[in-house]
């Protein structure tokens, strides 16, 4: 499971010219599901989506997390962020999971983060969305969470 975290001044996303979800300070996180993913990489990653450090200090190093900062959370769905671009002038969705693995999943992380963060914003799965961010930095990181290994 893949989640691109950006720490954010605001974020809202849209649906059909409607923001369905916006929050002030905190993250806003593309969320890629991957074949092989299971509930074990969505733990994990919410884990590490709330335990990582990428707020200022007292002394403006990156030491504080979104919890330590009780900073707001927008996940939202993006199938194409699995995507294997190595090679070619277009991006294979091969790696990416199912539809309904990815909903079930993106579903389970949003209900285990709404049960540990109150206020968690999201999109809406499968919708064409339009993500509107203030990036605060600008600060951008790639967590992976790599699938369980195929048998």
């Amino acid at each position: 499971m893949i989640g691109l975290l950006q720490r954010v001044e605001s974020a809202s996303v849209s649906v059909d010219g409607r923001v369905i979800g916006a929050i002030g300070a905190g993250l806003m996180v593309l969320i890629g599901v991957q074949r092989g993913d299971s509930q074990r990489q969505a733990d994990r990653l919410l884990e590490r989506l709330l335990g990582y450090r990428v707020f200022d200090d007292q002394d403006g190093r990156m030491n504080r997390s979104l919890t330590d900062v009780d900073g707001e959370l927008l996940l939202i769905s993006q199938f194409t962020l699995p995507a294997d671009t190595r090679k070619g002038a277009r991006p294979s969705f091969t790696p990416a999971a199912s539809p309904e693995l990815g909903r079930a999943l993106f579903d389970y992380l949003l209900t285990r983060a709404r049960a540990l963060r109150p206020g968690v914003r999201t999109g809406e799965f499968g919708a064409h969305m339009k993500v509107a961010l203030v990036n605060d930095g600008p600060v951008t990181f790639w967590l992976e969470v790599p699938p369980e290994a195929s048998s």
